[in-house]
């Protein structure tokens, strides 16, 4: 019997549905970890030259807040979330500084928490169907599947998703996705959008390569476009 504490009542999610469609529509996340702030809006630019406008900017070092200030005033069109929340804190401190949205690597009830407290759309971390339950337990609809591929990938994802999709949950599978495997999560229902660094790696960056950056990104987003197309035929010819 399905309890209905989790159909019945309507439940708002920890990624608010507007903001997940957005997501969706993106179709790719760029995960970026920034050294130097010089880099900040001229790499926001390159992806978005090359079709991407949302980013995922990691908490991993001491210049990715200002990062994000100065992405949010320069390039208003990017959707920017922060990723590698970890404290309530770093929740505040993502809104402050203009986050739209974070994500955590896995998911700790303390910071998914505060989150929703301070307005914070927010996809938790999960790799087991125990982190899935206590994320739905959560609030939470849309979900981090992290580290994707040394999980197991989709296999693993289908597999530990399917006790839960009667919830209306989806997924943002990150971690070992790029160029040779995105177009296989792209097509598939329980995912929204795909995030990964393989579009701008720490070396391109470090070099200011932003062509390459652009080439990456419209490639990605090439992925994206083929893999829909692909879907829409797979509808029409049921």
């Amino acid at each position: 019997m399905t309890d209905p504490e989790l159909t019945d009542q309507p439940i708002a999610p920890a990624l608010s549905w507007e903001l997940a469609d957005r997501v969706g529509r993106v179709g790719v996340i760029a995960v970026l970890v920034i050294e130097d702030l010089a880099d900040a809006i001229p790499l926001a630019q390159a992806l978005q030259s090359g079709g991407i406008d949302g980013i995922e900017l990691t908490l991993r070092t001491p210049t990715a807040l200002e990062a994000v200030r100065r992405i949010r005033d320069a390039v208003p069109e990017m959707l920017v979330g922060v990723g590698t929340i970890l404290t309530a804190n770093q929740v505040r401190q993502t809104l402050a500084a203009g986050g739209q949205f974070g994500v955590a690597p896995g998911t700790n009830p303390t910071t998914v928490n505060a989150a929703r407290e301070h307005g914070l759309p927010f996809a938790p971390g999960v790799c087991t169907p125990s982190d899935i339950e206590r994320a739905i337990e959560l609030g939470c609809r849309t979900l981090k599947f992290f580290p994707a591929e040394p999980s197991g990938g989709l296999v693993t994802l289908r597999s530990i998703a399917a006790p839960f999709t009667h919830l209306g949950i989806d997924f943002i599978p990150l971690g070992g996705i790029d160029a040779t495997n995105a177009a296989c999560y792209l097509r598939d229902p329980l995912v929204r959008a795909i995030g990964g660094s393989w579009i701008a790696p720490r070396d391109r960056i470090a070099a200011g390569d932003w062509a390459e950056i652009t080439r990456r990104a419209a490639a990605a987003m090439a992925c994206v476009r083929q893999a829909r197309t692909d879907d829409d035929q797979t509808e029409e010819g049921r």
